[in-house]
């Protein structure tokens, strides 16, 4: 019996030790959460990506202005002709000549009227970049919040680890004290093999936890760009709206989605007055210097001259009116993806509110069955301690005391989850916004420098080169 009473004794120490070590928050460690955000933000394969399709984006506008400019050309030839040739004037003698001439032509081109063709298509293609600049915006966003859920989940993946191995150790004690209590007696077989049964689903328990946190670590190194070290608790996100439309009226007004959405109707309407400015005639002035010299004689020419052409399509095979009405179809399509957009926003927003709501409901209740869970686990320890209980009693007591916890920590990551959700469904999920520590990309930056199509050797041009050469690499 005094054996017994010893293993119980120890078991009660080891569960009171262990739930005490177990159930303590992780101190804050070196990594916190907008160090991974920041971390994603920078080296996003994914950003860079988009980043230089919105450079390719800002080199169409460059190529719009270029239209409403001059094209100059230039020619230049080489020509050597030998001949042989007999007449009755030679006799019909063979005589043989050899004459070289070089010529060399400049030509200048400007359309001064289409109709207001090139001048939509600067629109147009101003237009497409703003849309581009929103949609890596909402990409942004997307990475950002991949970036925090892989946190989050390895965060809770670590305390599911680390809970799973308390209970480890809480089982071996039981088992060693049951083995006890069964050699003088005071349990049978069945209370033994039921321990074992326990420790090993521990063991089966401890592995799926492991599992979940080596893939929960791997999702963080393709989200974040590096392995996860030791992560600090993530702290909350201050104010939050509370209702659903003042989240909703925030996302229309400013999620980038949105906003593309907008960009994309502009450019198709745009492209409807372009399909109907095609059918303009096009009034172009030409002028051309050349010069002509015959080497090794004295004949050479020189000529110039200026020249206003017209032109216009009046029959394609029905083509130019199938282009209209294919703009206004796209448009209408637009207009209707307009809608759609819009309400896949509320959408969002509404989800990601009942959600952010259920997880703050859920802490409380966890809240409450943690405190409860002590109580019970207090007095089953103690009526053990008068005999009263088992250590079977305890353990099951400890048990439901650890998955409170877990059900706690749960909801608590829940909750900061779908906050960063609900954030980014308002279109308030970007580096800018956050405040990272991070050096934010302008997208206007590189536009502004083509915007005006420098030419390659122009000043500008070599600044655009030596920006290339430093993105390159």
């Amino acid at each position: 019996m005094g054996r017994m009473t010893n293993g119980l004794k120890l078991t009660l120490a080891a569960l009171a030790v262990t739930a005490g070590t177990a159930l303590t928050p992780v101190r804050a460690s070196a990594e916190t959460l907008a160090d991974a955000l920041a971390s994603a933000y920078e080296h996003s394969g994914l950003l860079d990506q988009n980043r230089a399709l919105l450079r390719a984006a800002d080199e169409g506008v460059a190529q719009a202005m270029a239209a409403l400019r001059p094209i100059v050309t230039w020619s230049a030839n080489l020509n050597n002709q030998l001949a042989t040739s007999a007449s009755a004037g030679t006799g019909f003698t063979e005589v043989s000549s050899n004459s070289s001439t070089a010529s060399l032509n400049l030509t200048a081109q400007l359309v001064v009227y289409d109709g207001g063709q090139n001048a939509l298509g600067v629109e147009i293609a101003k237009e497409t970049v703003l849309a581009t600049r929103e949609a890596l915006l909402a990409l942004e966003q997307q990475v950002l919040q991949r970036a925090a859920i892989a946190y989050l989940n390895v965060r809770r993946t670590s305390e599911f680890v680390a809970l799973r191995q308390s209970n480890m150790r809480l089982l071996t004690q039981e088992l060693r004290a049951a083995r006890d209590r069964f050699e003088v007696g005071e349990v049978t077989r069945t209370d033994v093999s039921l321990a074992e049964a326990r420790l090993a689903a521990a063991k089966s328990g401890l592995a799926a936890a492991q599992g979940d946190l080596a893939r929960a670590q791997l999702e963080y190194l393709a989200a974040v760009g590096r392995k996860p070290g030791r992560l600090s608790p993530a702290g909350g996100l201050g104010h939050l709206p509370n209702s659903l439309e003042a989240a909703s009226n925030k996302a229309l007004r400013q999620h980038p989605s949105m906003d593309r959405a907008r960009r994309l109707v502009t450019i198709s309407e745009l492209r409807v007055r372009l399909a109907d400015a095609a059918l303009s005639p096009t009034v172009s002035i030409t002028g051309s210097i050349g010069l002509s010299d015959t080497l090794g004689t004295g004949a050479h020419s020189r000529s110039a001259s200026v020249g206003l052409g017209a032109q216009q399509t009046i029959y394609a095979g029905g083509r130019l009116s199938s282009l209209q009405r294919q703009a206004m179809q796209n448009r209408d399509a637009d207009r209707a993806n307009l809608h759609v957009v819009s309400h896949d926003i509320r959408q969002n927003v509404g989800n990601a509110l009942a959600t952010l709501q259920v997880a703050r409901s859920s802490i409380e209740a966890s809240q409450q069955q943690v405190r409860a869970a002590q109580v019970a686990f207090r007095g089953v320890r103690e009526e053990a301690t008068l005999g009263a209980r088992t250590t079977l009693d305890v353990l099951n007591a400890e048990q439901e005391l650890l998955d409170a916890r877990a059900n706690l920590i749960s909801a608590q990551v829940d909750e900061i989850a779908a906050g960063y959700t609900l954030l980014a469904a308002m279109g308030e999920l970007t580096a800018q916004k956050l405040r990272l520590k991070v050096r934010i990309y302008d997208p206007a930056g590189y536009y502004n420098m083509v915007k005006d199509a420098p030419a390659g050797r122009s000043e500008q041009g070599q600044k655009l080169d030596r920006v290339l050469r430093k993105i390159g690499n």
